[in-house]
C-alpha cells in the first residue's frame, strides 16, 4: 500500500494548510486530528468524514456499507495508538503496550481485497468494502512500518514545537522535516536572520 502517493493536506486552526507527506498511509491517518492539545485539528467529525478520507487515493476504499458511529470511534482508537506507536518509535521510547493491542486488535480483521478488473488491468477493492476492513488494512501497514526495514526511520519533526510525525524513506535518511514550505522554510529564515543580525 506505501506508495508514492501519501500525504495529505494539513491546515492549522489558524487556517493556514500545507502539504505534508508522513510516508505511509497509515501514518496520514494519524493527522487526521486526536485527543488532548490535538482536538483543535479534528477532521474525522462525524462518520461520514471518515468514509470520505478512506475514499481518497492512495487508499481509494469506497465503502459499500455506510460506517456507522462505532466504526468511527474504532477508527479514532486507531489513529490514536498509530500516533502513540509512531512518536515512541521517533523517540526511541519502547512502544505503549495499549496502542500495540489496538493496532493488533484491528489488524485481526480481515483486510480489504483487491479485485481485478474485467480488462486485466484495473484494480479495484473486492465488495463488500467495510470499514473495518480499511482500518485493518491501515492497521497491517503499521505493523509492517514497526517491525519492517523501516522501523529506525521514524522521525519527528525538527520544527519548533511541530509534533508531525514521518517515516524517512528518503536515500540519504537526512529527511528532517514535516514540510520543507513549513518548518523548512521558518528554520531556514531563523538562520539567515541570526547570521544578519
Amino acid at each position: 500500500m506505501r506508495t508514492n502517493a501519501t500525504g495529505r493536506v494539513l491546515t492549522d486552526p489558524r487556517g493556514a494548510s500545507f502539504r505534508f507527506d508522513a510516508g505511509a498511509v497509515s501514518l496520514d491517518f494519524a493527522h487526521t486530528g486526536g485527543e488532548g492539545r490535538y482536538a483543535v485539528f479534528e477532521t474525522l467529525h462525524e462518520p461520514a468524514h471518515l468514509a470520505a478520507w478512506l475514499a481518497q487515493p492512495p487508499l481509494d476504499a469506497v465503502l459499500t456499507v455506510p460506517v456507522t458511529p462505532a466504526d468511527l470511534a474504532e477508527a479514532k482508537a486507531l489513529r490514536q495508538a498509530i500516533w502513540e506507536a509512531a512518536q515512541a518509535r521517533a523517540a526511541g521510547r519502547p512502544l505503549p503496550a495499549e496502542a500495540v493491542a489496538t493496532i493488533n486488535r484491528v489488524a485481526a480483521a480481515a483486510p480489504l481485497a483487491p479485485a481485478l478488473g474485467p480488462d486485466g488491468r484495473t484494480v479495484s477493492w473486492a465488495a463488500p468494502v467495510h470499514t473495518a476492513q480499511a482500518l485493518s488494512t491501515l492497521a497491517r501497514e503499521m505493523i509492517e512500518l514497526l517491525a519492517g526495514p523501516l522501523a529506525e526511520r521514524f522521525r519527528v519533526c525538527a520544527g519548533d514545537n511541530c509534533p508531525l510525525v514521518f517515516v524517512d524513506s528518503s536515500r540519504p535518511n537526512a529527511r528532517r522535516w514535516c514540510a520543507m514550505e513549513r518548518c523548512g522554510n521558518r528554520h531556514k529564515l531563523r538562520a539567515m536572520r541570526a547570521r544578519r543580525a
